[in-house]
């Protein structure tokens, strides 16, 4: 196993992100999936001034994007988005996409269980025949029943994984488990030769090591399956607009450019642009909880 990071939880120049995670202890990231958003031979050149690797790239199911769309012209132009990162992350010579299926954050869903079922499979397939042809392998995440109304638990996950190819797997999160499932241990077991890829964050979605999730037995978990792919933070950290709040210095007052697409992804979370200095704590907290437990 080694420590990795997603990067959309902020906006910031992927060089920063770079340079701060080296630091931290973190050997790879998994990039945004936002392709148009990087210059394949500029991003190589800067992993490769870093020292850090591509893992992959998580896809960002926001907007119109959403392989359960009842409109069949939504669902191709979701599909093709998908291709992209996928080639994206080959170009990155990455290993792995997480793939989200539907709309993160739309929990009504817009026609039968049934006819759900069907387009998101045969989209799924399609998408997995691009990533064999690229070299990528594809990692389907269940998340928890607040961001969306499709699938929430780990058996779920592989049920579309099995529908689609036994090369097929699925990622899973501990803060999303943390929510779905009755014994998170239990459901990691259950993914077992399948499971890709581990996203973390505490049962908080502050970084690991700020609630009350056990680590050491995650991660054991993990090291019993026999998983050897990355443990990705993927904190999200929630936004206190109250007087209780813990943290005065966390919400940025000067944000770079985002899209509003992004912002309110990152918002539909529960957060919000993140100072630097908050990030960057979140992100070294992560590493000096989770980097012991995986050596």
């Amino acid at each position: 196993m080694h420590l990795s990071t997603h990067n959309w939880m902020r906006a910031e120049p992927l060089e920063t992100t770079l340079r701060r995670i080296k630091q931290y202890g973190y050997e790879s990231i998994e990039i945004s999936g936002e392709p148009t958003q990087y210059d394949i031979k500029d991003t190589r050149r800067l992993l490769k001034e870093h020292g850090i690797r591509c893992w992959g790239a998580v896809t960002l199911t926001l907007g119109e994007r959403n392989l359960a769309a009842k409109d069949e012209g939504q669902r191709a132009r979701s599909v093709q988005y998908v291709k992209d990162v996928l080639t994206m992350v080959s170009e990155l010579e990455g290993e792995i996409i997480t793939l989200v299926p539907a709309t993160v954050g739309k929990v009504v869903p817009d026609a039968s269980p049934e006819e759900e079922w069907k387009w998101v499979v045969d989209a799924t397939k399609e998408c997995f025949a691009h990533a064999q042809k690229v070299g990528v392998r594809v990692a389907i995440e269940p998340l928890n029943r607040f961001e969306t109304y499709f699938f929430n638990r780990a058996s779920q996950a592989l049920a579309l994984a099995d529908a689609v190819s036994p090369e097929c797997g699925v990622c899973l999160d501990a803060f999303h488990l943390n929510i779905e499932e009755s014994d998170m241990y239990e459901a990691i077991r259950l993914a077992g030769k399948r499971l890709f890829d581990f996203h973390v964050a505490d049962n908080d979605r502050f970084a690991a090591g700020l609630g009350h999730l056990d680590w050491k037995k995650i991660i054991g978990t993990l090291k019993e399956i026999g998983y050897d792919g990355a443990v990705t933070n993927e904190f999200v950290a929630p936004v206190d607009r109250t007087p209780a709040n813990r943290y005065a210095d966390m919400v940025e007052k000067n944000p770079v450019d985002i899209s509003p697409e992004q912002l309110k992804f990152i918002q539909d979370h529960g957060s919000s642009l993140l100072t630097e200095k908050f990030y960057a704590d979140q992100m070294r907290i992560t590493a000096e909880t989770i980097l012991p437990l995986i050596k």
